[in-house]
């Protein structure tokens, strides 16, 4: 008897599992499937199209802000942005905004280091790494798209909204610089492992529409985007109990055409 309630129980607990994954998903159609009929909805009683596609480039300026004692971000770098983007109509003034970016960002920190010497007898020399940082990614963003009537042949828009990217390559042009006064060593090297492989952002941003016909606009903007989460792998060289910290932040001035 105890084996067939113990058989029962599995099979019960089974069925439930399933029921529950069945009705989770239903949900998520159910809300996805709601959504798209409020957009369609929304956008057959809008006077603009349901869609809008279009390319863009933008140059950036980015810079790190480490989080970890004794690292120092060295300035800002310039960078350069390119991708496709979308405009789905909600209303006639409010737009969710996407599509995708490849995103060439570029920043500096300093942060003590050390090198291990094992040519005769193992020396340890500490000192200062300097690295520079060419960072690659995909960003997927999505923002809620608030613009105003047209004025004359333009309109103004403000956006706010997230950005999940996954980084694609990184690498690093680094300069060690030892405590003792050495001479300073120089080399590029791959630093993917040292790179969080996600980061997510918050986008804030506004900018103006100018309309060369009903559907056709060129499309220039800035944005700030607001690093949320570490883009930085790995323990400090010279302390490991400390781990590495640091956010990326980043302006960028937009210009591109939708239709």
């Amino acid at each position: 008897m105890q084996f067939l309630a113990n058989e029962f129980n599995q099979h019960s607990l089974c069925e439930i599992t399933t029921f529950v994954f069945k009705m989770n998903c239903i949900m998520r159609l159910k809300f996805v499937l709601s959504f798209l009929l409020i957009v369609f909805s929304a956008a057959g009683f809008s006077q603009v199209k349901p869609f809008r596609f279009g390319v863009r480039v933008a140059p950036n300026i980015a810079w790190i802000s480490p989080d970890t004692k004794d690292y120092k971000n060295e300035g800002m770098q310039l960078g350069f942005s390119w991708g496709f983007m979308a405009d789905i109509t909600l209303t006639e003034n409010y737009f969710i905004k996407t599509g995708f970016n490849i995103d060439y960002l570029n920043g500096k920190l300093s942060y003590p280091y050390q090198v291990d010497y094992d040519d005769v007898m193992p020396v340890i020399v500490t000192g200062t790494m300097n690295r520079k940082y060419n960072l690659r990614y995909i960003e997927l963003p999505l923002t809620l798209k608030m613009r105003t009537n047209q004025f004359g042949n333009k309109a103004y828009f403000g956006e706010i909204g997230f950005g999940t990217s996954l980084n694609l390559k990184a690498r690093g042009k680094d300069e060690f610089v030892p405590d003792d006064g050495s001479a300073s060593t120089s080399s590029e090297n791959d630093i993917k492992d040292d790179i969080s492989l996600f980061k997510e952002s918050l986008i804030i941003g506004g900018g103006i529409e100018f309309f060369i016909d009903e559907s056709t606009s060129i499309v220039t903007s800035l944005a700030f985007n607001n690093g949320l989460t570490n883009i930085l792998n790995g323990n400090d060289y010279v302390d490991p109990s400390l781990k590495q910290r640091a956010n990326l932040y980043y302006f960028q001035l937009s210009i591109g055409i939708l239709f």
